[in-house]
């Protein structure tokens, strides 16, 4: 009789640590690879991801065993495990953190992967049959009426009707519970519907890699304005079946609730969302469905693209260059470079579409990795707008806006039309200064000046959230001239609001767009046409479609030609086209105010003729005169710590280890805002012709700092392809 060989699995948990955890198999438990276990762990219980089931542990250790399964299958499928494990690898992440990313809220928590059902209603009655005071049961019922799938409880709450009102057309025989539709049995309308193409977008159309042509990307360059989602629509309806799903990742879907309602126009329920504004039964109930396999198009940000999903025929990944793709803090991970991998490991294509491409992608596309596919004009009549740089040396400024600006911003409103002033500062001014001692109000725990916030009468870090009440007089010496300076979103909207009082000021910034749906009440004021000034930061920027916006005022735009990055000029082109590109998009031309001091900047020069591809060729030539990515792999160890000398002293040591005729070392210096939260902050940046061989060193670097405890207090962390070096 041969001998009991017990079994043995290997456990990852949801702990920021760079190992895994060995525990016996009981004979009564069968594990598969990715699936949720329940084990001990010290004197806890823990939910733990299975990654080996042929574990060798080491000799002469008692082992503990698995207590349960949570499931009988695995909440990792094969592809999405081979993805996060190769994401761990490259972006030097702690494997269980990067598994349990994959994973809702809840699940991550140990709770059961099953959802609660929602009950789904049905109008079945004349809202004539109700009383004259029962107002809003005849709203409910008016409103179910137009739902020609019924709605479900949670949608209807979300629509501003109680559970109360519910019961009670219920009780009248006026709604029927019933069975919610079937994402793939959309109703015929919607299925039968399809966006129509010019000429322009068919020619982009055909250019583009098809799902059964297995994997390949494409970098579709549209300019603003150009039908990038009309397109994308156009092949999701044409190329995806049925029974298939697709992702479409977008920056940030919270403002952009127009492209999820033209998804819905054309798919129906089959379109669903992730973001992190979801509540944990919403996220799991989508994660279900995704890995359920059932037909979805999932639009959501940079995390939806680590979802378990099971029939991924196509990924969009639209304003590719946006730097929100980028995680920065964490798993440094990269949405965009991820789904790429991710298209790869399922044989399906990419299509990375932006009017303002990431200098990577556009690298890519020129040396043949990528495909490019151009699309160059606007859709319908809209003509791109032509933008004007304004000299503001020697002008007086109102507000930081010239007289030229409010003069046309006049003429905009008079017109019946809406004009869009960007200021990339929230607040009022990010100065006080006190013009009699020179004081200003800096934050006591970073290395920063409080901006000013005139609506709260507060002083805010905008890098610690630390804030103090405002004062009128200098905390210094009692000055009377303590007074505001700088240009912020709120001193902008004041000033419009003084300089046109009969027309209303709508200010979009992360202050003015906290509550839930204050976007949408934003978007829906201005999409009523009446006109209007928007004031805003990069908000403003990111994909929205006002058609009577026709003059965009930039307040100043010198903010990236000088900065210590190397990437600061990419964004700042980005970020002027892309704010550029949300005037004349209707039918009645645009026009763009661009306030500088620089207006010989060659940059600038470039950007006023309104093309983006020779202003990325000639970015990309220096990139490679300076050797700076995409021409080499770069990353960054950052360390922080109670004093300055103890993060620079780890990163002496990391440079003495990481040492190599293959790798190029900066610093370690101090970080451009070296003191944040208390915390002393400092990087040393490496970079390597050899991608592979960087991420080798990486690897033994971190196996080096695990093995040698560092003091208390005293953190690092790498950041593989940041998208900031300061």
């Amino acid at each position: 009789m041969e001998p009991h060989v017990p079994r043995t699995a290997r456990i990852a948990l949801n702990r920021p640590l760079r190992r895994l955890f060995d525990y016996l198999v009981p004979d009564h438990i069968t594990l598969q690879k990715g699936q949720r276990v329940t084990i001990p762990f010290g004197r806890q219980t823990a939910t733990g991801l299975v990654v080996d089931t042929d574990a060798q542990p080491p000799e002469g250790i008692t082992l503990k065993p698995v207590r349960s399964v949570c499931e009988e299958w695995p909440a990792l499928p094969p592809e999405t495990f081979r993805l996060l494990s190769w994401a761990s690898d490259y972006y030097q992440h702690p494997l269980g953190e990067c598994l349990f990313t994959a994973l809702p809220p809840a699940l991550r928590r140990g709770r059961p992967a099953a959802e609660k059902k929602d009950a789904y209603w049905q109008a079945c009655g004349d809202p004539a049959l109700l009383p004259g005071n029962a107002i809003r049961q005849r709203e409910l019922l008016a409103w179910l009426q137009r739902q020609p799938g019924g709605a479900a409880s949670k949608q209807i709450v979300r629509a501003g009707f109680t559970q109360s009102q519910i019961r009670s057309l219920q009780s009248k025989e006026l709604i029927r519970e019933t069975a919610p539709p079937d994402p793939a049995g959309v109703p015929e309308e919607t299925r039968n519907r399809i966006p129509l193409l010019s000429p322009a977008q068919q020619d982009a159309a055909n250019q583009l890699p098809l799902p059964g042509d297995g994997f390949a990307t494409a970098l579709l360059f549209g300019i603003t304005g150009s039908g990038k989602t009309e397109l994308y629509l156009h092949y999701l309806k044409r190329h995806l079946g049925d029974q298939n799903q697709a992702l479409v990742l977008v920056p940030e879907i919270n403002l952009t609730p127009q492209t999820v309602a033209r998804f819905q126009h054309y798919f129906g329920s089959r379109i669903v969302v992730w973001h992190s504004a979801l509540n944990d039964g919403e996220r799991l109930s989508t994660w279900l469905k995704i890995h359920n396999g059932e037909p979805v198009i999932l639009i959501g940000t940079r995390s939806a693209v680590l979802l378990p999903f099971t029939r991924l025929k196509t990924i969009i990944v639209d304003e590719e260059h946006d730097s929100s793709y980028k995680q920065g803090e964490g798993f440094r991970y990269s949405g965009r470079d991820t789904a790429v991998y991710r298209a790869h490991l399922n044989n399906c294509p990419v299509i990375l579409g932006s009017a303002t491409p990431s200098m990577e992608s556009y690298h890519n596309a020129l040396a043949g990795k990528y495909s490019l596919v151009k699309l160059e004009e606007r859709a319908g009549t809209a003509k791109p707008p032509q933008i004007k740089l304004l000299d503001i040396r020697s002008r007086p400024l109102e507000g930081g806006i010239s007289r030229p600006a409010l003069q046309a911003i006049e003429k905009c409103l008079k017109d019946g039309q809406q004009a869009l002033v960007f200021v990339n500062r929230r607040g009022f001014a990010p100065v006080m200064m006190c013009f009699d001692c020179g004081h200003m109000v800096e934050c006591p725990h970073c290395d920063t000046r409080l901006t000013y916030h005139r609506r709260d009468r507060a002083m805010r870090c905008h890098h610690c959230d630390f804030q103090t009440a405002a004062t009128d007089q200098c905390p210094k010496c009692d000055s009377d001239a303590f007074k505001p300076v700088g240009q912020g979103t709120e001193r902008s909207e004041d000033i419009l609001t003084t300089q046109f009082p009969d027309y209303p000021v709508v200010r979009v910034d992360r202050d003015s767009t906290q509550r839930k749906g204050s976007i949408q009440g934003i978007l829906k004021k201005v999409n009523s046409g009446h006109p209007c000034i928007l004031v805003g930061t990069q908000m403003l920027a990111k994909g929205h479609d006002f058609p009577n916006v026709t003059l965009v005022v930039v307040v100043n735009a010198d903010g990236g030609l000088f900065s210590v990055d190397f990437r600061a000029p990419e964004q700042l082109i980005q970020t002027l086209l892309q704010v550029s590109g949300r005037a004349g998009r209707g039918e009645k031309p645009g026009e763009v105010l661009v306030q500088t001091c620089h207006s010989d900047h060659p940059l600038l020069r470039s950007l006023a003729e309104g093309y983006y591809l020779p202003v990325a060729d000639q970015l990309l030539a220096e990139r490679e005169t300076g050797q700076l990515p995409p021409y080499r792999a770069m990353a960054i160890f950052r360390a922080e710590a109670e004093t300055m000398e103890k993060s620079l002293r780890l990163l002496d040591t990391i440079k003495s280890r990481a040492l190599s005729d293959k790798v190029e070392i900066w610093g370690p210096l101090p970080a451009l805002i070296a003191r944040r939260a208390d915390r002393h902050r400092a990087q040393l940046v490496m970079l390597c012709d050899n991608r592979k061989y960087l991420n080798q060193r990486l690897a033994r670097l971190c196996e080096l700092l695990d093995q040698n405890k560092q003091s208390a207090g005293l953190k690092w962390v790498i950041d593989v392809d940041p998208q900031e070096t300061g």
